[in-house]
């Protein structure tokens, strides 16, 4: 399985960026709920509030060990059951951005090839091969349907969701500030 030679670092960062911009509007906008709407099962993508935002950071927390550890890495999916506070995800997210940007800092001084092919084991320890720039977009992406997921659930349960959109990030952090 070949690598994909048109992912570069840059648009990599670019769509990681977006990504953390998109979590953190989320977990502004779930600031306010309470353990009641956090937990409630809105039957949709993994259930509640809660368990959508805990699958977005053990994606990325997944993505991160395959990246670097081959086929012997642990990557069995964390659980989503836990009781994690909109704060301690909050410090989750941000200490994952730490160790993905130190990783992606790496690559880059070492001028890493993205189109080398890895190995890795998958949550149910099935064995695959993808090149580590495909994975680096696999990681990117991975989120996007379940911040849509939990922005939905924001509006089901009367909240303010975010307009997670690459276009409005962008706008947004162009706009003059206000005064």
């Amino acid at each position: 399985m070949g690598g994909n030679s048109r992912i570069d670092l840059s648009t990599i960062r670019t769509l990681l960026a977006y990504t953390d911009w998109s979590n953190d509007q989320l977990l502004q906008a779930a600031a306010g709920l309470g353990d009641e709407p956090l937990d409630r099962d809105m039957q949709i993508g993994v259930g509640g509030l809660r368990r959508t935002l805990l699958h977005i950071y053990n994606g990325e927390l997944v993505w991160a060990k395959r990246w670097g550890g081959g086929a012997d890495a642990e990557t069995k999916w964390p659980s989503e059951r836990e009781k994690a506070t909109i704060a301690q995800l909050r410090e989750r997210f941000a200490a994952n951005r730490v160790e993905r940007d130190a990783f992606l800092d790496t690559l880059a001084a070492s001028r890493a090839d993205l189109s080398r092919v890895q190995t890795y084991r998958d949550s149910q320890g099935s064995l695959f091969e993808a090149s580590l720039g495909d994975m680096l977009m696999q990681a990117a992406l991975h989120s996007k349907h379940h911040q849509a997921q939990a922005a939905n659930i924001i509006r089901r349960l009367g909240g303010h969701p975010p307009a997670p959109d690459l276009d409005y990030m962008y706008h947004t952090r162009r706009a003059p500030a206000q005064v």
